[in-house]
């Protein structure tokens, strides 16, 4: 590290390299903002700006009426309420029923403990597709709605997900806090709640906002589930269906808007916890 330090090319090399990374990862981000704030009369001009400008006058000029559009969208709003009850409810039976797996398969003995991980492993590997089909056709013979479809539905992938993260912070942790626990009286189930849960907090944290965010941002299953009931569709189909307020053409630049707006929560959240994200992150990387 001093090395690093002492060397200016080195140093220099790392921060354009960086420099780099970062405008590659936020200016899509950056180009929906600006697009978001655009007319249509603004997102034709050619060449495009990288800031909204007025066509005549070519000086800065802001165009709100986007955002005014999209939460003038009764389905827009309502698809934002049905993200936000699929995607907390996914993550929050993701984390419980995970977090007991995890528990077992971590820190207790049964037999078919490696062929369980192995299978919960291979479930992550399937892509969607292979089973929508099937997946559909059983919703349909069950006749169960769509909001609960697609929240059954996304467990198929949140949940292998989170308990195979999970397990591999429960078994980091050491036996003699279960031990301890034991020769304290407590049962495996006090065990599990009332010391080994807590202890995984940023585990917990980082397993269940990634989940929220699959959740939140998936476009396939509640494009098929939601097809017969579109009262129910949640954010990412809404935008597909978008129709302009003020726009008569295509309404690119509500549809940016859109975009921005659905990807704020997200953001908070990650600033939110950031702390516990990192230590989630980091948490088993160093033993000693």
């Amino acid at each position: 590290m001093n090395k690093f330090r002492e060397n200016p090319v080195q140093r220099t090399l790392f921060y354009i390299i960086l420099s780099i990374i970062i405008v590659y990862l936020l200016f899509p981000f950056y180009w929906a903002v600006n697009s978001s704030l655009k007319s249509e009369s603004q997102l034709s001009m050619t060449p495009a700006t990288f800031i909204p400008k007025d066509p005549a006058t070519n000086n800065v000029s802001i165009y709100w009426k986007n955002y005014k559009g999209v939460f003038a969208n009764g389905s827009f709003v309502r698809g934002l309420f049905n993200s936000l009850i699929v995607a907390t409810s996914t993550t929050v039976l993701a984390l419980t029923a995970g977090s007991f797996a995890a528990f077992a398969l971590g820190k207790l003995r049964f037999k078919g403990k490696k062929p369980s991980l192995y299978i919960i492993l291979a479930m992550t590997m399937f892509p969607q597709v292979t089973v929508l089909s099937g997946l559909y056709a059983i919703i349909n013979l069950l006749n169960l709605g769509a909001l609960f479809s697609m929240i059954l539905t996304y467990m198929l992938f949140t949940l292998p997900f989170t308990t195979w993260v999970l397990t591999s912070f429960f078994r980091e942790l050491p036996i003699e806090i279960m031990q301890s626990a034991q020769v304290d009286g407590a049962t495996p189930f006090q065990t599990f709640r009332m010391i080994l849960l807590p202890l995984t907090a940023p585990a917990l944290v980082t397993t269940g906002l990634l989940s929220f965010i699959a959740a939140w941002n998936e476009y396939l299953f509640a494009l098929t589930f939601t097809s017969i009931d579109p009262s129910a569709r949640t954010v990412p189909v809404a935008i597909q269906y978008f129709s302009g307020e003020f726009a008569r053409q295509e309404p690119f630049g509500e549809i940016m808007a859109a975009a921005v707006v659905v990807t704020i929560p997200i953001v908070i959240l990650v600033l939110i916890f950031q702390k516990r994200i990192v230590a989630g992150l980091t948490a088993g990387a160093v033993k000693g």
